[in-house]
């Protein structure tokens, strides 16, 4: 079987001051559904967008940004090497572009020692760097933007090489793409050559992903590819309650079968639709912040839209999510210019309640494993709406506990005898709270309803359902 690796070593790289031994292997497991250390133990994917923290923080500013991700339990950073934001042009903190004479046959060695810095600085607290090699407008595409388009099938395959050699022992996942689909032969020619640079420069040690464009998955176009270790979809800001199950569905059924990530659904304090509502320079103040929410006619993503997708991602299959926040991922700092109207900076953003709410997920899908959990939708009795009363459900592969979550603290009304156990021990999981607490002890037969302590909008629940022999923990 290929073992593909993800190697977290504390000081591989001459540059890191952090030396030790040993390294810890990350895996696709056996089942093809889930990531794994080399103990067997699944590995969260929850991930922030943070695309342009490479570009646009100086090494203070990203310190104090993956210092405070690494305390909200985030594991992974999504982030673009040559960014979106007129990356191969506008320098970085201190001056410097990533490449010479936009040829990615001549990275600029300053540029990439900030790289450095920043990958060393999240490996020695505990993260992985989701490393973008580049934003997909710097290839041919439908939608061009900042670009300018500077690949070709040669030069792709050498700057692979080039960032595969140099980051062989540090925390990275590789995430090909960035916000664009395949759109030609030619396009498909010049990802794979860098996927085969990327495997020859650091010996196939770690998995290798593709981010595509809003409502789309890397399934799409590129499944069958040997080089893709597992999916990943953009579930997008079209909708709140958008239906993120339906992407997971598809990828779930998929064969050969592979993992896959909501590596961007809606980000917190976003507009709804913010392309729609595009002429807002007259809705900001002086430092560049919303000062009239009224323009935006559909509101903005909140802290209860970003749990929802999250929840309903995990039970749907998924084995990872990517919480974003709309300020962070383009580093906006007050003074400057947003590129989509921003509701505070990054800085402030970084403690915005969907951010914190991201630890209380990881903590329920560790207490009830994640490499358990199987989506199952016959645990709920009666019509499920595909609105925003709809149910996601899921039973543990050994029948020892099953999960329901209720966007809007809806009752359910459960098959029970899904839990093989004559009785079950049911408990209430607070979302926002990360709390827990004891519903009762019933019998595993028939129909049983239960209505959460609260309900309506904000008011999320997760139902949890154990095997009472089983005796597990308190959630």
């Amino acid at each position: 079987m290929k073992q593909l690796c993800l190697f977290f070593a504390l000081a591989v790289l001459p540059l890191s001051p952090h030396a030790q031994a040993q390294a810890i292997k990350l895996k696709v497991s056996d089942n093809k559904r889930f990531i794994i250390t080399d103990k067997g133990k699944p590995f969260v994917w929850l991930g922030d967008t943070a695309w342009e923290l490479f570009h646009r923080l100086n090494r203070e500013e990203a310190t104090e940004y993956l210092t405070t991700r690494a305390k909200q339990g985030f594991t992974v950073i999504q982030a673009v090497v040559l960014a979106e934001l007129d990356g191969l042009r506008v320098p970085n903190p201190y001056g410097e572009i990533p490449l010479h004479d936009f040829s990615p046959e001549k990275p600029n060695e300053k540029y990439f020692e900030h790289v450095d810095f920043i990958v060393n600085k999240a490996e020695e607290l505990g993260l992985v760097i989701g490393m973008l090699p580049t934003w997909g407008d710097k290839l041919y595409s439908l939608f061009p933007g900042a670009g300018p388009v500077v690949f070709n099938r040669k030069n792709a395959a050498v700057f692979g090489e080039f960032l595969g050699k140099r980051y062989e022992h540090k925390p990275i996942v590789w995430i090909l793409g960035g916000d664009r689909n395949v759109d030609s032969l030619e396009v498909l020619e010049i990802w794979r050559a860098m996927a085969l640079g990327l495997r020859k420069g650091d010996k196939g040690k770690h998995l290798i992903s593709f981010h595509p464009r809003g409502e789309a998955s890397s399934s799409y176009a590129l499944h069958n590819e040997d080089w893709l270790d597992f999916n990943m979809y953009q579930s997008g800001h079209a909708f709140r309650y958008n239906k993120v199950y339906q992407y997971a569905t598809n990828d779930y059924l998929l064969r050969p079968t592979k993992p896959f990530v909501d590596g961007e659904p809606a980000y917190e304090d976003l507009a709804v639709r913010f392309w729609a509502d595009w002429d807002w320079k007259d809705a900001l103040d002086e430092n560049g912040i919303v000062k009239d929410r009224s323009y935006f006619k559909r509101g903005f993503f909140t802290a209860h839209d970003v749990r929802v997708h999250a929840y309903w991602d995990f039970l749907s299959g998924a084995c990872g999510y990517t919480y974003g926040n709309n300020a962070v991922w383009q580093m906006f700092k007050k003074g400057s210019k947003p590129i989509i109207a921003c509701l505070t900076d990054w800085r402030e953003a970084l403690d915005r309640p969907g951010a914190n709410d991201m630890q209380h997920v990881r903590k329920l899908v560790e207490v009830r494993p994640l490499s358990k959990i199987i989506p199952d939708q016959s645990l709920v009795y009666g019509l499920n709406k595909n609105d925003s009363t709809h149910i996601r459900a899921a039973v543990a592969s050994d029948n020892s506990f099953a999960l329901a979550y209720l966007s809007v603290g809806q009752s359910i009304t459960v098959v029970m005898k899904k839990i093989a156990d004559k009785n079950i021990v049911a408990w209430w999981y607070d979302p926002r709270k990360g709390t827990s607490s004891k519903i009762g002890e019933f019998t595993n037969a028939g129909l049983q309803t239960f209505t959460p302590p609260s309900s309506g909008e904000g008011n999320d629940w997760v139902l949890i359902l154990d095997s009472a022999s089983k005796k597990y923990p308190k959630p």
